[in-house]
């Protein structure tokens, strides 16, 4: 069974963007991205909201010539090569190969992904995450924790949701950024 996996860039107050709707204060530096690329390449499927699937996009056209680093190169070759559903009633149509909307999201139907699928899947925004918390969905969570306070914005994890989690690993990156693996338990 495939693993249903949450991640992302946190500030160390819990959110993906501060007030203003902003994240570049959590672009990741090389040894960071390196990392998440690492943890990305066994994704076979990337569930996303409309609004990160709109961020996240950017990787289909990206240049990828030799004059952008490694690091780049490989997280556009890894996204590109993943199944993307984009959960949205608004969506029109999609700008990526690979790639289809569902008007909902449906815990049944990801359940049976997740016992069909060869490869684990990825949900990516907090909108979208927080239903697969709610139905019980989510077997792990990467977060990375960059050393800033941003006094609020959009959160990681939802609210009114409690999951008892344990810690599988924790890395410290050169920039201040920690990483913390944790898995779900029942």
């Amino acid at each position: 069974m495939a693993r249903l996996i949450y991640s992302g860039i946190t500030s160390l107050d819990g959110y993906i963007a501060d007030q203003d709707g902003k994240f570049d204060w959590s672009v990741p530096d090389a040894e960071v991205h390196t990392f998440v690329n690492d943890l990305e390449r066994p994704i076979g499927t990337y569930l996303y909201g409309r609004r990160m699937y709109e961020v996240m996009v950017f990787w289909e056209t990206a240049q990828v010539g030799a004059d952008q680093p490694a690091f780049f190169r490989d997280f556009a070759s890894i996204w590109r090569a993943a199944d993307k559903i984009v959960y949205s009633t608004t969506l029109e149509t999609v700008s990526s190969s690979r790639t289809r909307i569902e008007r909902q999201f449906d815990p049944a139907v990801v359940r049976q992904l997740k016992a069909e699928a060869g490869r684990d899947i990825s949900v990516a925004g907090p909108d979208l995450a927080a239903q697969a918390f709610r139905a019980g969905l989510v077997d792990e969570c990467h977060l990375f924790v960059t050393p800033i306070v941003v006094g609020g914005g959009k959160q990681f994890l939802p609210d009114n949701v409690r999951v008892k989690l344990e810690l599988l690993d924790v890395c410290r990156f050169g920039n201040g950024v920690v990483h913390l693996h944790y898995r779900t338990k029942a």
